[in-house]
């Protein structure tokens, strides 16, 4: 079985990570999206918060699995029996950081290979660090966020 990891923290999930997570359905057996927790990190919504969301946007894929996981993300993927990374690109700079954490994590994680998938047009703009400031600072996030995704009614705390 081909199963992909696509982790990250989805604080929160957008329109740019779900395109991503379904052009790539017909390339696996099995993608699980991965909510890393990271004790270092301040996220603006709660683990279960974000879990739930990833669950109801995918809730009809039937190859799409939502996890949660600690520490690297390598040890993950051996624990779970993937073989590949899914991860986008956005731009240059996404290309840069991610080449490095790909050859990392193909160290760490004993040949385990990253499938990257370059952002459509539409969704290159899209980041989760641009949709956290707009929530915060009260702007209307809707056209970056899934549709039906209904965010808590407080925004500045974890939920």
């Amino acid at each position: 079985m081909h199963t992909a990891v696509f982790p990250g923290s989805f604080d929160p999930i957008t329109t740019g990570h779900v395109e991503l997570v379904r052009r790539a359905v017909p390339l696996f057996d099995r993608i699980v999206v991965a909510v890393g927790i990271n004790s270092q990190k301040k996220t603006l919504f709660g683990l279960e918060q974000r879990m739930q969301w990833l669950r109801d946007v995918f809730a009809d894929e039937p190859t799409v699995h939502v996890d949660s996981f600690e520490g690297l993300t390598a040890h993950y993927c051996q624990r779970i029996g993937a073989r590949y990374l899914l991860r986008g690109l956005r731009n240059s700079s996404d290309f840069d950081y991610e080449k490095t954490i790909s050859q990392l994590n193909g160290i760490v994680g004993d040949g385990l290979e990253t499938f990257f998938l370059i952002s459509q047009p539409a969704y290159s703009h899209i980041s989760s660090t641009i949709v956290r400031e707009i929530i915060k600072g009260g702007g209307d996030a809707g056209p970056f966020l899934p549709t039906g995704l209904q965010l808590p009614a407080r925004h500045d705390a974890p939920a």
